[in-house]
């Protein structure tokens, strides 16, 4: 390795991220190193530094779980990964428990998370379980316009609604209803479209709003402006001019707030499905009756399965997901004042760390 392999380390919350040198050490057989191309700054990241959300881990820990790069070590079972281009899975199923083989690896209790429960990806390299590390074509990423830092994004920002949008079972002729498009739930909106549904874009942010119509919403609303049942009856309205279906909407709750839960369980309608993908430490008083009296699910979201990257890359690698005018590229070097941007609000795209 051309240089002394360092991570970002959070010491304690709020306080400057330390750059610091460390040892790679011996590999486990099934273990291999990453050079980090590039690692997505998450607003799970944001919650850990300022929020004091507690890693699995004990501090002081590299943060950071949407991590692609170059495998340059690997132990005796895995060296076939040695050269590739590759996604790093952001939650990381053993593979190998009751779980894992019934179908159930995002409960696993063994998973692995980097910037959680492990060191993570603000770093130079990082070492990580070579089960589930999804190949990039670095030729058909060229023909993309995008280069491999860009795709780290891929690891949760894009398969964690992929993943949402797979298991609501979301089809031609839904109305698919994002609330929340910022970030997951931008990528969201371009998902819920690949996979053929008509796409109800709500937001409190015009800006938010106007980029989402240009790619994949057939519908915006401004949760500012459009209330209460009025919201409902705005999207029975699209849906019966453009001969939709009035049933079995999908909601996809991305905005992790307590307001955008509150939407998204007022647009329950029979057979709905509601799918929760923002994470918010706000509480909300619901009448769970409605589920019955709909009929209707409500789904929990947690990471995705390593299974579902490659068909989630495939949609960014065939231009159905745009990448490129949603992410933007930073010094690893500027962790500390790209983290205060974010959590100011202050970027308009996901900010891409690279060493």
């Amino acid at each position: 390795m051309s240089t002394k392999p360092y991570r970002w380390m959070m010491v304690e919350p709020g306080r400057p991220m330390v750059r610091t040198e460390f040892e790679i050490g011996e590999l486990a057989a099934d273990q291999v190193v990453v050079e980090v191309a590039g690692c997505g700054v998450c607003h799970t990241d944001l919650g850990y530094y300022y929020d004091g959300v507690r890693t699995n881990q004990p501090l002081p820990l590299a943060l950071g779980h949407e991590i692609s790069g170059r495998v340059v070590g690997a132990g005796s079972a895995a060296g076939q990964w040695v050269g590739r281009a590759v996604i790093v899975p952001a939650v990381m199923p053993c593979g190998t428990c009751e779980l894992c083989t019934s179908g159930h690896g995002t409960i696993c209790r063994a998973q692995v998370m980097p910037g959680n429960d492990i060191q993570g990806g603000f770093a130079s390299h990082i070492v990580v379980p070579a089960r589930g590390l999804c190949a990039v074509d670095e030729q058909r990423l060229a023909a993309a316009g995008l280069q491999l830092a860009d795709v780290s994004v891929v690891a949760d920002a894009v398969t964690t609604p992929y993943q949402a949008v797979t298991q609501a079972g979301v089809e031609p002729g839904d109305v698919a209803i994002v609330i929340g498009v910022g970030g997951v739930g931008g990528y969201a909106v371009q998902i819920a479209n690949a996979f053929g549904a008509s796409v109800v874009a709500i937001d409190v942010d015009p800006a938010k709003l106007e980029l989402m119509s240009k790619y994949g919403a057939a519908l915006t609303l401004n949760a500012r402006e459009v209330t209460g049942r009025d919201l409902k009856k705005a999207i029975e309205a699209h849906a019966k001019a453009n001969g939709l279906r009035t049933t079995r909407w999908k909601i996809f709750e991305c905005s992790g707030s307590g307001a955008g839960q509150t939407n998204a369980y007022s647009l329950i309608n029979h057979g709905a499905t509601l799918a929760v993908v923002g994470f918010t430490m706000d509480k909300v008083e619901v009448r769970l009756s409605n589920l019955m009296a709909f009929h209707a699910r409500a789904l929990g979201n947690w990471g995705c399965l390593p299974e579902y990257y490659p068909p989630a890359l495939e949609l960014v690698l065939d231009g159905r997901i745009n990448l490129a005018n949603f992410v933007e590229r930073h010094p690893l070097a500027q962790i500390n004042e790209v983290f205060e941007a974010a959590h100011a609000h202050k970027l308009t795209r996901r900010a891409i760390l690279t060493p």
